[in-house]
């Protein structure tokens, strides 16, 4: 492996920030400084967790940042929900994106996993 961007789980969480910003656009307004702005550094800090991580040559500061990724996703799991319960996002797109995201955390529980 030759960087972070030959990991799938970080293309994956690439796309799944494009999804995330997507579907944040059609929030109220008066939610752009709460749930749209958390629910989009959630998802940002994901991929540059990964990255950050990589960036560490696998110490255990590559745990701590994969760990944080970790986090971050299951933070923005936990803001779909709200968002799919406060009906700001459709029922289909709300199960969409917790799909993808339920897949991205599997798979960064397994990378973290692999470096123990």
């Amino acid at each position: 492996m030759k960087s972070h961007k030959d990991l799938i789980v970080w293309q994956r969480s690439m796309e799944h920030v494009s999804a995330i910003y997507v579907a944040t656009r059609s929030f109220p307004k008066d939610e752009l400084f709460g749930i749209v702005s958390q629910m989009r550094r959630a998802a940002v800090s994901i991929p540059s967790n990964i990255a950050e991580g990589y960036g560490r040559l696998y110490g255990n500061e590559t745990k701590k940042f994969l760990s944080n990724a970790l986090g971050s996703a299951s933070e923005l799991e936990t803001q779909l929900i709200i968002s799919k319960n406060l009906d700001y996002l459709p029922v289909e797109q709300a199960q969409d994106l917790i799909i993808k995201i339920e897949e991205i955390i599997r798979m960064l529980t397994a990378l973290v996993k692999s470096l123990n």
